[in-house]
């Protein structure tokens, strides 16, 4: 689930030519937008996206992937972005935590956090909401107690009990079920 399985054509392989202080150009589509920057080839996407694109939602919690704190969605599946190069990126569609609004109005998964304070103190948010996103996406909107907790495992949180965590995402998947239909 969090690991990208293959590369978009030309990527990572030679298709940006180093420069002369020793950076590659990588572009990519970051929330709709198209986004450029020269980075070292071992840039991790996370400081990508945090560094060059200055999209500091996405955190760095332990950069080891055990945590879940830098989940986006990388061409429309959540990905741990602290175990992706950015090269390997090239020509992908990036979805961050500051995506998934649409102007002022919350996600419905982002609005059902808020309401039902699946947060304590924040940090590992951003990372919940965007793998609660994905889970919805991948097993739809009817999910139970025990497939939330299984699939959250990747993501971690040390100040919740994951109650209202859990309670959250219930109620965000249902809220997407409805935001389907209506677009529909």
């Amino acid at each position: 689930m969090f690991f990208r399985k293959s590369q978009p054509a030309g990527a990572a392989q030679g298709a940006a030519a180093p420069h002369a202080d020793g950076t590659v150009t990588v572009t990519m589509t970051v929330n709709g937008q198209a986004a450029s920057a020269n980075v070292e080839a071992r840039t991790l996407l996370v400081h990508f996206l945090r560094d060059h694109l200055r999209l500091t939602g996405t955190h760095v919690g332990c950069d080891t992937s055990q945590c879940g704190a830098c989940v986006v969605h990388l061409d429309g599946r959540a990905v741990k972005s602290c175990t992706a190069l950015a090269v390997s990126c090239e020509g992908a569609t990036v979805t961050t935590i500051e995506g998934l609004a649409h102007g002022d109005k919350l996600h419905p998964m982002q609005a059902a956090f808020r309401e039902h304070h699946g947060l304590q103190c924040g940090f590992c948010t951003p990372g919940m909401i965007m793998a609660a996103v994905d889970i919805v996406n991948r097993k739809g909107n009817q999910l139970d107690e025990a497939t939330i907790r299984h699939e959250l495992e990747g993501n971690l949180c040390r100040c919740t009990g994951y109650h209202n965590i859990v309670a959250a995402v219930r109620a965000g998947a249902a809220a997407m079920s409805g935001v389907r239909q209506a677009a529909e």
